[in-house]
């Protein structure tokens, strides 16, 4: 039994099938990959398990709980923590106070930019902030202000505000999209120090490079549904996968 067990989901928008009969196993501690063209499902997938959106059917489970009809921060408290497509920071404020947030929501829910700086325990919450700031080399920068940075910073930014919360599963969505490959390689570098954690983590990528550096399992989507999955040797000659991914070429 994994730590999130998907079964038969299915998500339409009108007349389109934008999800058909998902089916995944995540084991605790893996890193597994989700890749596929554009347009396979894989982004309305994440968002099925965080919240964003509910399956028409089918079920999600985590680590013994549903995920059904529960709302964003619920599924956050209980350990599912996202780094998006687009970095989600709060570009007016600066990094440590990016990470303080997280740290407090992940406590005691949601709560409001305008109070929180009034809220008990600061200390505490400046120092994991600090920390985890150290951990993925942005210490140095803590004062600036978050919309200054670089894309790639920006990115370590938004991991720094997922890991504070201390998560049992981390969703990372295309993580080095936009990136050089120098900070490409330097995520990557970063991300399997944080697989010392033993957090379980769900890639979604483009990049075969990232993905067969990190994954331990690899699922291909194409046109809403799950086509292969296996491990990465076995997956990069897949046949199935070359047609559906990109025309037939060789991975």
């Amino acid at each position: 039994m994994g730590i999130l067990e998907v079964k038969g989901v299915n998500k339409r928008f009108g007349g389109l099938k934008a999800l058909d009969e998902v089916n995944l196993n995540v084991e605790a501690g893996a890193v597994h990959a989700i890749i596929g063209p554009n347009g396979a499902g894989k982004s309305t997938f994440l968002n099925c398990l965080v919240g964003r959106l509910e399956p028409d059917t089918g079920t999600v489970d985590f680590d013994g709980s549903s995920l059904l009809n529960l709302e964003p921060h619920e599924i956050n408290q209980l350990g599912v923590s996202r780094v998006f497509q687009t970095p989600e920071i709060f570009g007016d404020l600066d990094l440590l106070e990016n990470v303080m947030i997280p740290t407090l929501a992940r406590r005691d829910g949601p709560i409001k930019l305008d109070a929180w700086s009034r809220v008990d325990h600061l200390v505490e919450v400046r120092e994991r902030a600090e920390e985890q700031l150290q951990d993925v080399g942005l210490f140095e920068k803590r004062d600036m202000t978050a919309s200054s940075l670089s894309r790639g910073d920006k990115r370590r930014l938004e991991l720094a505000m997922c890991l504070v919360q201390d998560p049992k599963l981390l969703l990372l969505d295309e993580p080095t999209a936009g990136m050089s490959r120098a900070d490409t390689n330097n995520t990557i570098d970063l991300l399997k120090k944080i697989g010392e954690r033993g957090i379980t983590k769900i890639v979604i990528e483009h990049d075969m490079h990232v993905v067969f550096s990190l994954a331990n399992k690899i699922s291909v989507m194409a046109q809403g549904t799950v086509i292969a999955e296996g491990k990465p040797e076995d997956i990069k000659g897949d046949p199935r996968v070359q047609e559906a991914y990109l025309g037939g070429a060789h991975l």
